[in-house]
């Protein structure tokens, strides 16, 4: 049976608050150094968006 990630998920729910460090530092060696995290990733959708609408400063008017 392969696993999926809402089985993981669901794993993770089951975890006791005082292990869940242990359960991140045990899952974060499998991420990729250069992968984006969900709130990287929401961070630049957010800034696209902002992009799009014309909703962005110049370098000058940052820094005046």
């Amino acid at each position: 049976m392969r696993m999926s990630r809402n089985t993981l998920r669901s794993l993770i729910d089951l975890v006791d608050e005082s292990e869940l460090d242990t359960v991140y530092k045990i899952l974060i060696r499998f991420i990729r150094e250069d992968a984006i995290l969900p709130d990287e990733a929401e961070s630049l959708a957010a800034a696209r968006r902002d992009r799009e609408r014309g909703d962005v400063l110049s370098h000058e008017e940052v820094w005046a």
